[in-house]
C-alpha cells in the first residue's frame, strides 16, 4: 500500500514529486522523509535517450550530426553501416618483355640490302654507258618509238667513225598508246629520200651524217618522232651471247657460206657468239637477200634479249652483271638515254617479242628497183606507205600480225 497523502512510496518505487506550491522550502525537512544528501538540481539532470530498436532497415547513407557543445561518442549503439562493396583489385599488370621480331628484322635488312645493290648497280650501269648524239628535237608523237640500228662495221666505240660506215639493221620499235606494240625492219637498201641530200639507201645517211641524220631520215619516212636511239654492234652482240652461254636460233635450211663462215644445218641449234654473228651475218646464200638477213638479225636481238630478261639472268648477279657489262660496251644509246629509259625500252623490246606484236617489213614494190648512180636498191610502195604507219603508229594492226613485204 501506498500512501498518496503523505508523498511516500513503497519500497523500490520513487519518491512522487509534489507541485511547487508544497514543496518545502530551502533548509526545512518536511516529516516523514529524509533528507536527501545533495539538492537535485533539474537543470544538471538530462533524460538520456532510449536506446535505439535496431532498424531492419538499410540505413541511408547521411553525414552523423553532433549537437553543439557535445562530442562524437566514441562507439554508440548505432549499427554501423556497412561499406559499398568494392570490386576486386585487378592484379598488377606484369611486365611485358620485348617481343622479337627475327623474320621481320631479317627481312628489313634484306630490303635494306638491296635498295643498297640496286642503288649502286644504277650508278654503276650509268657510268659505263655509251652516249652518242642522235636526237632530232622534233616534237613528240604518242607512244614510244626506239630505232634500233644494227651494224658489224666496227669492233668498238673507242673511233667514231662515220665516215664510210653503213648500217646493216635498221628496226623501228614503236609501241602505241593502245594496241599491239610493233617492230618493223626497214630493208637498209631502201630508197628514200634523205634530208640534205639526193635520195639513195637508207643506211646511206648513216655514212653521211651519222645517227642524227639517220634519225631524220627514218622520221621523214615513218612520220614517228624517234625517242630513243640504240646502236648494236654485232661483234659486241657476239660477247653477249657468250655471256649468256650461248642462245637458240632456227633456220630452215642447210647453209655453208663461204662469206660469213655459216655452216648450218637445218632446225634450231644452240649457237655461241661466234655462230650468232654468222648468222645475222649470212646474206647471199640466203634465197630472201637482204630481207632473210633483216630477219635472222632480228631473231639474235630477240634471243638475247629473252634471255637477258629472264628471271634466271636477272635473279643472278653473278650473270647479270658480265652480261649487262657485255651488253655496254656493244650499245650506244642517245644523249639523253638514263638506265631507266633503257629498262623502258627493254620492256618494249620484251613485248615485241611476244606472239601479240606485229612485226615484219613496210610494203615493198620492188627489191630489185634500179637506180643511176646509186645501184640496185628496194623500192618502198610509195602508196601504201603512209597508210602503213598510220596503222602502225595508232596500234591498228591485228595482233601478231605479219605486215609489209613484197606486194
Amino acid at each position: 500500500m501506498t500512501d498518496d497523502r503523505d508523498g511516500t512510496s513503497g519500497a523500490g518505487n520513487p519518491p512522487r514529486r509534489m507541485p511547487p506550491s508544497i514543496q518545502p522550502r530551502s533548509g526545512q525537512e518536511r516529516p516523514g522523509t529524509a533528507r536527501p544528501a545533495q539538492p537535485v538540481r533539474r537543470e544538471s539532470v538530462r533524460p538520456q535517450p532510449a536506446p535505439e530498436r535496431p532498424s531492419t532497415r538499410q540505413p541511408q547513407q547521411q553525414a552523423y550530426s553532433t549537437p553543439p557543445g557535445q562530442q562524437r561518442p566514441a562507439s554508440s549503439t548505432r549499427p554501423q553501416e556497412a561499406p559499398p562493396a568494392q570490386p576486386p583489385a585487378a592484379p598488377a599488370p606484369a611486365k611485358r618483355r620485348k617481343k622479337r621480331h627475327p623474320v621481320r628484322n631479317t627481312l628489313i635488312a634484306l630490303l635494306l640490302i638491296l635498295a643498297i645493290a640496286v642503288t649502286a648497280f644504277y650508278f654503276w650501269v650509268d657510268s659505263r654507258i655509251n652516249h652518242v648524239d642522235a636526237l632530232s628535237g622534233a616534237n613528240g608523237t604518242p607512244g614510244l618509238t626506239v630505232l634500233i640500228v644494227g651494224s658489224d662495221s666496227r669492233e668498238g666505240w673507242d673511233d667514231d667513225g662515220t665516215e664510210g660506215a653503213r648500217t646493216d639493221t635498221i628496226m623501228v620499235l614503236h609501241k602505241p598508246e593502245s594496241g599491239p606494240t610493233a617492230l618493223i625492219s626497214i630493208p637498209r637498201d631502201s630508197y628514200v629520200e634523205i634530208p640534205g641530200y639526193d635520195p639513195n639507201k637508207i643506211n646511206a645517211s648513216f655514212a653521211f651524217g651519222g645517227p642524227q641524220l639517220l634519225v631524220e631520215t627514218v622520221e621523214g619516212v615513218t612520220n614517228l618522232t624517234i625517242d630513243r636511239y640504240l646502236e648494236v654492234g654485232f661483234t659486241g652482240v657476239g660477247e653477249i651471247v657468250d655471256a649468256l652461254g650461248g642462245v637458240e636460233l632456227c633456220y630452215d635450211q642447210d647453209v655453208d657460206d663461204k662469206l660469213s663462215r655459216l655452216k648450218w644445218k637445218a632446225g634450231c641449234h644452240v649457237a655461241d657468239g661466234d655462230k650468232a654473228l654468222a648468222f645475222s651475218r649470212m646474206r647471199y646464200s640466203d634465197p630472201l637477200g637482204d630481207i632473210g638477213r633483216t630477219q635472222r638479225q632480228q631473231q639474235v636481238v630477240g634471243a638475247v634479249a629473252d634471255e637477258i630478261m629472264s628471271p634466271t639472268t636477272l635473279l643472278n648477279p653473278f650473270e647479270l652483271v658480265p652480261v649487262v657489262s657485255a651488253g655496254l660496251d656493244a650499245f650506244r644509246v642517245d644523249e639523253d638515254a638514263s638506265p631507266f629509259d633503257l629498262a623502258q625500252v627493254a620492256l618494249a623490246f620484251n613485248s615485241a617479242l611476244g606472239g601479240d606484236a606485229v612485226t615484219g617489213t613496210p610494203p615493198i614494190a620492188s627489191m630489185g628497183y634500179s637506180v643511176a648512180g646509186v645501184g640496185s636498191t628496194v623500192l618502198l610502195d610509195p602508196e601504201q606507205e603512209d597508210k602503213f604507219w598510220r596503222k602502225i603508229a595508232n596500234g591498228k594492226f591485228k595482233p601478231g600480225a605479219e605486215v609489209g613485204g613484197v606486194e
